[in-house]
């Protein structure tokens, strides 16, 4: 008995011993860029939705797509728990940004960077097999203010064209070489829009060596595009990881006003840090 009150109470001195560390929340989203072409669904109209949304859902790190200044600017202003950084595809601050958002309150940046997925991967705006927009990555290591655990989260978007799947192969190579050359012990989240669909050759070189959130916990297959419409058939954003346990997964379908903040429905996921 003596034994049973003191392991009670070395559990109750050490809270790290007597419950898990508060998993991190993590999502994807391509925010669609501001086209003037989308009628009711232009970003004017549809900011209010955005930034709603964002904030009812409130996740650590936030990896975007498509996302051009003024919208981050406007969704960290609507939001100001957030913070968020990175260049445009060609190397400046007039174009799409794979723009990360990080939540000031629960992480701290401590490194950052970007490459383009290309054979010169650090030339702004280079371009390499064939695609027609540059792409890139952007990426951060961060710190958590709770209990100082570090990652790295990755995020990228990949050539859309059906055309395009050798290129999507050849980026998902520049995304694992950079990942394997980060430390081994090292945690690693990946978020984007891949523009190709599980089971792909770009999916397997990737999931070689980092777990999908969503088949991971046996998920049924779902989409992600939907044009505003609603009907997606095509799961073409993913959350993947290294280090993590995953815990959750969910595709965010709501919508605002009757209407949906995005053409791309924003992916979450769940991730516990694993024990040392």
């Amino acid at each position: 008995m003596r034994r049973l009150i003191a392991l009670i109470a070395l559990l109750l001195a050490v809270p790290s011993l007597a419950q898990s560390p508060t998993p991190l929340t993590v999502m994807s989203f391509n925010v669609r860029y501001p086209a003037e072409g989308d009628g009711p669904d232009k970003w004017d109209s549809r900011a209010a939705r955005l930034t709603s949304t964002w904030r009812r859902i409130g996740a650590d790190i936030v990896g975007t797509q498509e996302l051009f200044q003024h919208q981050g600017d406007a969704i960290v202003a609507a939001d100001p728990r957030y913070a968020w950084f990175g260049r445009d595809r060609r190397g400046g601050h007039a174009d799409e940004h794979m723009g990360v958002f990080y939540r000031r309150d629960r992480l701290k940046l401590i490194e950052q960077g970007d490459f383009w997925l290309s054979d010169t991967p650090e030339l702004p705006g280079s371009i390499s097999w064939g695609h027609p927009f540059p792409r890139m990555v952007t990426w951060g290591r961060f710190e958590r203010l709770t209990d100082g655990r570090r990652f790295t989260l990755v995020n990228t978007h990949f050539p859309y064209r059906a055309e395009d799947g050798a290129a999507r192969v050849k980026a998902a190579a520049r995304v694992a070489a950079f990942v394997a050359a980060l430390p081994e012990d090292e945690p690693v989240v990946v978020t984007g829009d891949f523009n190709d669909v599980p089971g792909s050759a770009a999916y397997r070189t990737l999931t070689a060596t980092l777990s999908d959130s969503w088949t991971a916990l046996g998920r049924p297959e779902a989409g992600t595009f939907h044009g505003f419409a609603g009907m997606a058939e095509r799961r073409i954003d993913w959350v993947l990881s290294r280090g993590f346990e995953n815990k959750r997964a969910t595709i965010d379908r709501q919508k605002v006003g009757g209407r949906y903040p995005s053409d791309h429905f924003p992916v979450i996921a769940t991730l516990a840090f694993k024990r040392p």
